[in-house]
């Protein structure tokens, strides 16, 4: 090798030495501090949750009335998960369930928030909109589950029996029953109340039924009032869950007021009547709905009634479908502030009930259990 190129290799080595040195020192003697690279971003991905409405069934699809939902997500990348239950404010946890119970008192429709959060702080979001049902918080006050013995307790009810002569014969409806106490016509079987309509000769007539009522036994003024029950088929049948006013026996019907949470006509299976009599409007009363539960016959549902001091909502499973709230109340139109007796029967034919069945034979309405809460 030439003596030049030697010394412009040894110069061109210099200077490389020398460029790296002056970027790893500082000039004033310190260390330049290492720049790290860019920070990894964590996005969440993949974000999937259900929502439970505890006690939601096919007949229940708002829920049991307690308000309480449960939330179940995951995703992926996620380190903790925030809860927004459409009520205001977020809650956190690391495990992706959640449980929250409502505390609005009827069916509402909330939207519902689901977070997913990284490492990072990094989120993203999913929503639900659930509709649910919360029952206002009350005491019962009287019940009857038939559960033990073969017949209804007397201390909770007692009967109207025979054709309604002579001051009201067919019981005002031209009905064709005449009703008894006989346990043909009305027992207690497995825990279930079971009022039987039948084709027989008796006391003259061709059919025989049951019609039980809580008056002189027990009588109430505002409150829930709720029957599971499943209703008879057959042509001609007129099961009924009603109230009267106590003080029938001094001012008479309608003055009374009578509060129909059930109506049912076998020759129209599934159509369930709400109503309300008054002096107002009786007999056939405007105040009406009619809702379709098409397997009333062959499953048990839930008929109740809100009363309270200013409106009266009828509900079936927890839904309610009709509400009676006049602007004006006065005696015609709202008797309902006094107590009322309760009366489960089945009627047959007469004005509303219609045609009987020349096949007909027999006919049950089932009752789980009588609830009143106050």
């Amino acid at each position: 090798m030439r003596i030049d190129q030697f010394i412009d290799k040894t110069i061109m080595m210099s200077l490389l030495v020398a460029l790296l040195l002056f970027c790893s020192c500082g000039g004033g003697g310190g260390d330049n501090p290492i720049i790290p690279p860019y920070p990894v971003i964590v996005i969440p991905s993949n974000l999937t949750f259900s929502v439970e409405i505890v006690g939601s069934t096919s007949n229940l699809p708002y829920g049991d009335g307690s308000g309480t939902i449960k939330i179940d997500v995951s995703a992926t990348n996620a380190v903790s998960y925030g809860f927004r239950p459409g009520t205001g404010g977020e809650e956190n946890n690391a495990t992706g369930t959640f449980e929250y119970t409502y505390k609005e008192s009827g069916t509402n429709t909330f939207t519902i928030d689901v977070l997913a959060y990284s490492s990072t702080g990094n989120s993203i979001k999913s929503s639900k909109d659930i509709t649910i049902m919360v029952t206002a918080t009350s005491n019962l006050v009287w019940s009857d589950e038939f559960d033990s013995g073969t017949t209804p307790d007397t201390t909770k009810w007692t009967y109207d029996l025979g054709d309604g002569c002579p001051n009201v014969c067919g019981w005002g409806n031209n009905e064709s029953q005449y009703y008894t106490s006989r346990i043909d016509n009305v027992s207690i079987e497995n825990g279930i109340l079971k009022i039987k309509a039948k084709k027989e000769n008796y006391q003259g007539y061709e059919y025989t039924s049951a019609r039980l009522k809580t008056q002189g036994k027990f009588s109430f003024k505002y409150g829930k009032i709720e029957i599971r029950a499943k209703l008879p088929e057959g042509g001609g049948t007129w099961p009924a869950i009603w109230m009267l006013g106590s003080n029938i026996t001094t001012v008479g019907w309608p003055a009374c007021g009578e509060i129909d949470i059930m109506e049912h006509i076998g020759n129209d299976l599934g159509t369930i009547h709400e109503s309300i009599h008054t002096p107002s409007s009786y007999g056939a009363t405007v105040n009406t709905k009619t809702i379709n539960v098409a397997d009333a016959s062959t499953a048990f549902h839930i008929y109740a009634v809100n009363w309270t001091s200013d409106k009266i909502e009828f509900l079936i499973d927890n839904k309610v479908y009709y509400t009676y709230n006049p602007s004006t109340k006065n005696s015609d139109t709202w008797p309902f502030n006094a107590n009322q007796f309760i009366i489960l029967n089945v009627a047959m034919g007469g004005n509303f009930g219609g045609s009987i069945d020349p096949n007909f034979v027999q006919g049950t309405m089932e009752i789980d259990y009588v609830r009143v809460y106050q």
